[in-house]
């Protein structure tokens, strides 16, 4: 498999093994083994609805207009990308969407599942910016300053 510029190898392949990992666990232990969602017998699901709900529409803005800068830099030229989404974080709409999930039913394995996710986005996104950092120079260690990760 031929690598894009600016990812890890096993960027593509690892998010996607990774979700489907996590759908299989969430969807599992959700609704049908239940082990371990006892937790959600103590918060109320209109409560997890709300904060998901909050969690999923920010994940969705993030998401679309991270993608929608990355579309307008290919027509503009290269630069860092510093407005949508990835003005205010620079690595996060798509870990959001596991995040809500496992708040809507409050399953612990699919919790364990997220956290490995979050690891695997963490190692992926140091990779990227090295790369970044080698590309853009001081132009993107500045934007790094100001942005969450």
């Amino acid at each position: 498999m031929k690598e894009k510029k600016g990812e890890h190898p096993f960027s593509d392949s690892g998010q996607l093994i990774l979700i489907i990992v996590f759908l299989v666990v969430w969807i599992g232990d959700s609704f049908f083994l239940k082990k371990t969602t006892f937790i959600s017998s103590y918060v109320p699901l209109y409560i997890r609805l709300i904060i998901s709900g909050f969690i999923f529409i920010t994940a969705v803005y993030l998401m679309n207009s991270g993608h929608t800068a990355v579309e307008h830099r290919k027509k503009s030229g290269n630069s860092v990308i510093v407005t949508g989404g990835f003005r205010y974080v620079r690595h996060l709409g798509s870990i959001l969407i596991c995040l809500g999930l496992t708040i809507v039913t409050l399953s612990i394995a699919s919790f364990i599942i997220f956290i490995g996710i979050f690891i695997f986005y963490n190692y992926i996104a140091g990779y990227e910016e090295r790369l970044l950092e080698a590309e853009f120079g001081e132009e993107y260690r500045e934007y790094k300053r100001g942005t969450g990760r």
